[in-house]
């Protein structure tokens, strides 16, 4: 008799159920265990998320999860203060590298948005305290984390304010369906599905987790 699993799950080869967006891959299936949905509190990979988000626009996550050690090595390591002195010399050469997304836009964007994390932490104290305060509540969240639930979800009242607060301040490349993926991935949200063997996991993180203030 065949195994029921249920829709979005996926069963891998090591015998766990896992959510099915990161199919075979072994660098996807890696990222899903050890980094999506984990809280993070760091500045610099919360900026660094958001700048790559940007980058994914049009493209696949796995695309730039590829490059993502090429990305870092092309912007100072995503270390704000470094990349806000980039100039258009930075940008040309940007251009011409072949192991980023070269896009001017985005390339620009990314560079901008280092200049305004400068001034939002000087405001705010930290990118994470500013960030965490859009967590949703927990009576804004579905009912079931199953597939039927969780994939129509692209956008959510919080990360189109959150948007709206980054695009105020002057932030580029920050739309509120990138802003969901951010706070997907970086644990503001749980979404991984109910069976996933990372779900319980990650929920004990974040019930452990002092939010920055």
């Amino acid at each position: 008799m065949s195994e029921s699993i249920a829709e979005g799950l996926l069963r891998r080869e090591d015998g766990r159920l896992s959510c099915w967006w990161h199919g075979a891959d072994p660098v996807y299936a890696a990222y899903h265990d050890t980094e999506w949905g984990r809280p993070v509190t760091d500045d610099r990979t919360l900026f660094e998320k958001l700048c790559l988000e940007g980058f994914q626009s049009g493209l696949s996550w796995l695309t730039i999860l590829r490059k993502r050690e090429n990305f870092r090595a092309a912007f100072a390591n995503f270390h704000v203060e470094q990349l806000a002195r980039f100039g258009e010399r930075d940008v040309v050469r940007l251009l011409a590298d072949t192991g980023i997304v070269r896009h001017r836009g985005k390339i620009e964007s990314t560079i901008n948005n280092a200049r305004r994390a400068i001034e939002l932490i000087e405001r705010e104290g930290s990118l994470a305290a500013f960030v965490w305060r859009y967590e949703p509540q927990p009576d804004s969240r579905p009912a079931r984390f199953d597939l039927a639930s969780l994939k129509p979800i692209t956008t959510t009242a919080e990360s189109t304010a959150l948007s709206k607060d980054l695009k105020r301040r002057g932030w580029t490349f920050v739309g509120p369906t990138t802003i969901y993926a951010f706070m997907q991935a970086m644990g503001l949200v749980n979404d991984h599905i109910e069976g996933c063997h990372c779900r319980e996991a990650v929920e004990a993180e974040r019930a452990a987790l002092q939010r920055p203030v």
